[in-house]
């Protein structure tokens, strides 16, 4: 590949898993973000560190291309996840689109996941606050499903509630889906885990 074709792809550098810190909120829906980077810093190897000016526990270490990569879950509670994702920007000089957000999205199905380049929050908080401290929506991220709620206005107990026995099953077969498409993008760029991953489903 010659340097200007590897300098066009976005490749991340800082993975962020959103997700409350409570133990209450362990896997929940909304805690998806968090379960998938603790398991990617397991499989990695990756220790996570609490750091008091991240606001948040850190990990890292190297990619397969031996390129430096940082993990990330922040301990500001959903809505303020900005503060923490914008302190490690600045701290090691990263820009936005070195950024790559995990996060629960109602309105995909269990099973689905979809990566993009860049887009708008779509009522999801935790994005609202990255957005606003990055100062644009141009950074990649990565929904994973989580369904729909059944019960009209009930949006809120639906995301903090937890996975049924039978939706647990199809999540749990989603993460080694979810890290293949980050260990592709970070072997060759967002664009093409896109083009690869954005189309499966994974069924019970």
């Amino acid at each position: 590949m010659s340097q200007a074709k590897s300098k066009s792809l976005i490749i991340p550098q800082l993975i962020v898993g959103l997700g409350n810190p409570e133990p209450k909120y362990e896997k929940t829906r909304h805690n998806i973000g968090f379960e998938i980077v603790d398991s990617l810093t397991e499989n990695w190897g990756f220790p996570w560190k609490e750091n008091r000016k991240f606001q948040g526990v850190i990990a890292e270490g190297k990619s397969r291309n031996n390129d430096k990569i940082y993990l990330l879950k922040p301990l500001t509670y959903m809505n303020r996840s900005g503060q923490s994702v914008r302190a490690v920007t600045d701290w090691y000089k990263l820009q936005s689109t070195d950024v790559l957000v995990i996060y629960d999205d109602m309105d995909l199905p269990i099973g689905r996941m979809r990566m993009r380049l860049s887009g708008s929050a779509g009522g999801h908080n935790g994005m609202k606050s990255i957005i606003s401290h990055l100062g644009g929506q141009n950074f990649p991220r990565l929904r994973v499903g989580i369904g729909k709620s059944n019960q009209v206005d009930n949006t809120i107990s639906h995301v903090l509630g937890k996975f049924s026995p039978e939706e647990r099953k199809v999540i749990d077969k989603t993460f080694p889906l979810v890290a293949d498409a980050i260990e592709t993008s970070l072997k060759e760029g967002v664009e093409k885990a896109m083009s690869l991953f954005n189309s499966q489903t994974v069924t019970p």
